[in-house]
């Protein structure tokens, strides 16, 4: 979904790009098009590099506890992550149906803008399940995000 998303984010920003040149002008729709597909990319990536333990968090202190607390703080960390994905799937759900309420309508396209947006809270419900399950099964956890607490400065695994 997110390489589709990224293929069609490109291909729409080249033809605007197109027209513009061969034309003089763009194309109208492709800012708005470009930005939902982007929605899309953004959010689903979120969901890839948070799952690979590549999602941005602070590296620089993974050598400050003892190496036998990793069990318990990958759990913290798990569970703080899905806890953090519950809360902004909550706040996504409440944005949606407050856009479908008051029936929003995208001036540029004319379409309505709560279907677009049921990715927000589809990604980050899909991110709380597997931190979720993290936070449960820590062996679930793919090798590349189980290699991140190891690691120490300096050295190797």
């Amino acid at each position: 979904m997110t390489f589709c998303a990224f293929m069609a984010l490109v291909t729409v920003v080249f033809l605007d790009v197109l027209s513009r040149e061969l034309t003089g002008a763009g194309l109208h729709w492709a800012g708005q098009t470009g930005v939902y597909a982007n929605i899309v990319v953004v959010l689903f990536g979120l969901g890839l590099a948070s799952a690979g333990g590549q999602h941005l968090r602070p590296r620089f202190a993974d050598g400050w506890l003892p190496e036998n607390w990793a069990p318990v703080l990958i759990r913290l960390q798990q569970g703080l992550m899905s806890l953090f994905c519950l809360g902004f799937a909550l706040l996504a759900v409440d944005i949606v149906l407050e856009t479908r309420r008051l029936g929003e309508v995208s001036p540029v396209l004319g379409n309505l803008v709560w279907p677009i947006q049921l990715v927000l809270p589809l990604a980050f419900l899909i991110a709380f399940i597997r931190h979720l399950l993290f936070t449960v099964w820590p062996d679930l956890r793919p090798a590349a995000a189980a290699s991140v607490v190891a690691r120490r400065p300096g050295g190797g695994a």
